[in-house]
């Protein structure tokens, strides 16, 4: 939702487009200021649980900014890698495309199709830390971005001073019991009067690299020609990395290590002008 003027709900067909409070107002987003009693303690993550789909913001279209986006009817299956924003003060308060209140201290999240609501783990990719958040709305409709995070959500994963990162996002389906253990007692935001000063810094981890893999060949002079292709378009950090564990080998092309958000921004632009798309994030 963070940079994004309305979004739209579709309701039998594509032709209901409601106007967030969001889009006429004109104040700067951003998180509550240091030492604020706006700043509650943090609360644990969503606790996935089965429920049913909402009467509002599923479709099976909808517009936004001129542009429409189709709902999925199911979540099942849903893993998908790219960058993560975050939305906070602004939309303090007004309703989500689920016509919920939004809750800047709550583990919620926006994203432009999963069906509302649905439950997805979020893992950052440099640090590794993982949040699960209960999606409640739409957007973010700002182009090479997959997921708006809450204010708390983008706190725990260690995102509130770059304001985006590179994550991995998977749904929590119900259909599928083999996603692993889910926490069994639901948590909350602290109410507003038990309050705690800026979030403490979190402590030192380790980070991955992450790189863009633009094809994994069989055949290695493919491979080459891939390379060479990246490299006359002036990305000379792309190298082939041979992978001797699969069988038969395989060749995979990479670029980077990307280590901002700007500079993945600035890359799939270019590889979009050369006709590469859907780049695919890995770590070391």
């Amino acid at each position: 939702m963070k940079g994004r003027d309305a979004f739209g709900l579709g309701a039998a067909a594509l032709a209901l487009v409601l106007l967030a409070a969001c889009g006429s107002n004109r104040v700067k987003d951003g998180a509550p200021q240091s030492g604020s009693a706006a700043i509650p303690n943090l609360p644990g993550d969503a606790v996935p649980h089965p429920e049913p789909k909402s009467p509002y913001g599923n479709g099976p279209m909808y517009e936004a900014l001129g542009k429409k986006y189709h709902v999925m009817k199911t979540s099942a299956g849903y893993r998908e890698r790219g960058v993560a924003s975050w939305y906070g003060t602004k939309f303090h308060g007004n309703l989500t495309a689920m016509r919920e209140p939004y809750d800047m201290y709550a583990m919620t999240a926006a994203h432009k199709s999963l069906p509302l609501p649905t439950y997805v783990r979020v893992r950052n990719l440099r640090n590794n830390r993982t949040v699960i958040v209960r999606v409640n709305d739409r957007g973010p409709f700002v182009p090479n971005r997959i997921i708006d995070l809450s204010y708390a959500a983008a706190v725990k994963l260690d995102m509130i001073r770059d304001g985006t990162c590179l994550v991995e996002v998977q749904a929590i389906n119900f259909d599928d019991d083999k996603q692993g253990d889910y926490p069994t007692k639901k948590t909350t935001a602290a109410p507003p009067e038990a309050v705690s000063s800026s979030p403490a810094p979190p402590a030192p981890e380790k980070e991955h690299e992450v790189y863009a893999q633009v094809g994994a060949f069989g055949d290695k002079a493919n491979a080459e020609r891939r390379l060479a292709l990246l490299h006359s378009h002036g990305i000379g950090t792309a190298v082939i990395v041979p992978d001797t564990a699969s069988q038969p080998p395989l060749y995979r092309v990479r670029i980077g290590p990307i280590r901002q958000v700007e500079q993945y921004d600035l890359l799939v632009a270019e590889l979009e002008r050369m006709g590469i798309g859907d780049p695919y994030l890995v770590t070391d």
